[in-house]
């Protein structure tokens, strides 16, 4: 089908059989480093800082290890045995293998090999949705019962670049399963990419590129609001029908301001907004926000979520929330839990714990 002006209308990836969300689970590293630091270090204090702090990993953390917590956290809300998963998939800009998968180990740790589909993904920020929309694909069809997605960063930044302020490290992790057992359902998904080369890492370069502003307009407000408008325009929906609203988070500015583009609230999106105190979480970004969100939310509750990721795209979700959500709120740790056990620390312990100072 296509619109008068020739270009294609949207249509919505509904599965054949309705799925949503059985479980889920954020991980957030208890370090925090305060922007002024960056600040402080690299231009004298002086200059807007576009967060608070960020978290950082410590030196024994990885994506691989803060998959695997927030993938527990998802089991505990799920209340399923890890056998029955049958995809177990990792979406990252730093999987800590160039060869090597991350889900083989997740799905190990969790106890979900050897009988299940494992897989690492990769679209910059959006990657961990993705990974959710495969997931809605392969419990949708009937393929299998449950399946796991998870969105996971230990962002980088280039020293004294605008990214050190805000790449910061996290994620979550959700079970997707059949509507009947889930605590959210996920009415539909639409994805609206293009080739917008916004941000960008070559092979063997340790930090990624980016395309200052143009990173604003046209890749990150383009994609989200016409991934956002495509699916309410389909689902009949507006911004007044949604309690909540969760946008892929760079930075404090970028979401709040594509948020009122779209006609919604800074009360709508206020709980899942984290980048000011977490960093962006990069792949994890908006599904770590939607995690903040169903800590909170009720039985009835209408969200709207977007992903987006740079080179360029983005995945909007129609969620509805069920009466099961209450029942499994309390059943892992909560993200706001994560983010309130922080330890500060300085410029010097994050250029070691991020492994910045070359010593050979």
């Amino acid at each position: 089908m296509t619109t008068p002006n020739n270009q294609p209308s949207a249509t919505l990836l509904k599965p054949v059989k309705p799925v949503g969300i059985i479980g889920y689970g954020a991980y957030v590293p208890r370090y925090r480093l305060p922007a002024k630091e960056v600040a402080r270090v690299w231009t004298g204090g002086k200059g807007g800082l576009p967060i608070k702090e960020k978290a950082v990993p410590g030196l024994d953390e990885d994506v691989i290890t803060m998959s695997i917590e927030a993938a527990r956290n998802a089991m505990f809300r799920a209340q399923i045995d890890p056998a029955e998963l049958r995809a177990v998939w990792v979406g990252s800009e730093s999987h800590p293998y160039a060869v090597k998968p991350t889900s083989t180990l997740v799905a190990e740790a969790i106890g979900a090999v050897p009988n299940t589909q494992a897989a690492d993904w990769e679209f910059a920020c959006k990657a961990g949705t993705e990974a959710l929309v495969a997931a809605m694909g392969l419990v949708g069809s009937g393929m299998g019962r449950y399946a796991m997605a998870i969105g996971m960063d230990t962002a980088q930044g280039k020293p004294g670049d605008a990214l050190e302020y805000t790449a910061g490290a996290g994620g979550a992790a959700y079970i997707v399963g059949p509507a009947e057992e889930a605590l959210a359902v996920i009415n539909s998904s639409y994805s609206y990419v293009t080739d917008t080369p916004d941000f960008w890492r070559r092979e063997y370069q340790k930090y990624p590129e980016h395309g200052m502003r143009f990173t604003g307009e046209p890749a990150y407000f383009k994609h989200i609001t016409e991934a956002a408008t495509a699916m309410m325009q389909a689902s009949g929906t507006t911004a007044k029908d949604y309690k909540w609203a969760v946008f892929h988070q760079p930075n404090s500015k970028f979401p709040q301001r594509v948020a009122g583009q779209l006609g919604f609230s800074m009360e709508q999106i206020a709980p899942g907004l984290l980048v000011p105190v977490i960093g962006n979480t990069y792949a994890g970004a908006a599904m770590i926000g939607l995690t903040a969100v169903l800590d909170i939310a009720k039985p009835g509750d209408h969200i709207l979520m977007v992903s987006f990721g740079s080179g360029a795209g983005s995945d909007a979700f129609d969620i509805l929330v069920t009466d099961k959500v209450t029942e499994r709120q309390n059943l892992a740790a909560k993200t706001q839990d994560y983010i309130a056990r922080r330890t500060e620390i300085d410029y010097a312990a994050y250029v070691r714990f991020r492994g910045k100072l070359a010593m050979k």
